[in-house]
């Protein structure tokens, strides 16, 4: 079911959504989706999905497991949050969710009807685009938003030129 988007409503604002992990191309997304927000006068999410299987199979520690998973997730997201102030100029929302990634992100999307654009990178990788890209590709015809896939070999330049 398609819900109806909020992000033109007064009141709302355009949010563009990245979502962060350890690939190298993620920061691509990331600028591009808050060049985008800057020049739209919108708004960026990052959202980190931490992967529950992580902690299934250490039953004892898994409050251990997840507290560290969690603090790492914080940590990457401070990082990219000050990296986005410092070079874009806007303060972007910071989210973190355990599960599926491809779940996650769509639960989120579900439920933050602001959120009018997810963009993903696509890395060059011999084997394809990356897990993330290659997961949403086959999935876009379901989600309820237009999806944005940068390559990753553009330079800040070229996507501050396109954005």
């Amino acid at each position: 079911m398609v819900s109806t988007r909020l992000s033109r409503m007064e009141g709302h604002r355009r949010k563009f959504l990245a979502v962060i992990d350890d690939t190298p191309e993620c920061g691509r997304a990331v600028h591009y989706a808050g060049m985008r927000a800057k020049h739209s006068s919108g708004a960026l999410a990052l959202l980190y999905v931490i992967p529950d299987g992580d902690f299934q199979q250490w039953l004892g520690v898994e409050g251990i497991m997840r507290a560290e998973a969690r603090a790492e997730a914080e940590a990457t997201l401070a990082k990219v949050a000050h990296d986005v102030r410092e070079k874009i100029g806007i303060e972007p929302e910071m989210i973190i969710r355990e599960g599926l990634p491809t779940e996650q992100i769509y639960g989120l999307i579900e439920e933050d009807r602001d959120i009018a654009i997810l963009v993903l990178a696509a890395g060059s990788y011999k084997d394809g685009p990356g897990p993330l890209v290659a997961s949403i590709a086959g999935k876009t015809a379901v989600f309820p938003i237009p999806v944005t896939v940068i390559p990753d070999l553009l330079t800040d330049e070229e996507i501050d030129a396109l954005s």
